[in-house]
């Protein structure tokens, strides 16, 4: 599953946050709409493998220009209530 958020300019994208869970992932996708901030969230799933790195990686990783990264961070730790998982 990859989802770019709007039509907005997203430039160079780095991966700013690893997610544990699909729930994880879409909180954070619905807050960063909301936000207006350009982002794109990748699974890892790859049904060839079975999952199997996702079970190694984590569920997924969202990407955003590096610009974001420190402002998605801290909306990432307020919204999810946790240590966040940088990559």
């Amino acid at each position: 599953m990859m989802k770019d958020q709007g039509d907005q300019d997203t430039g160079v994208m780095i991966p700013v946050y690893r997610f544990t869970n699909e729930i994880e992932a879409q909180i954070l996708d619905d807050v960063l709409k909301e936000e207006g901030i350009p982002h794109r969230i990748r699974s890892f799933h790859d049904s060839a493998y079975n999952g199997i790195f996702q079970m190694q990686k984590g569920w997924g990783q969202l990407e955003a220009p590096e610009s974001y990264k420190e402002k998605i961070c801290e909306l990432a730790e307020q919204v999810l209530n946790q240590d966040s998982d940088k990559v």
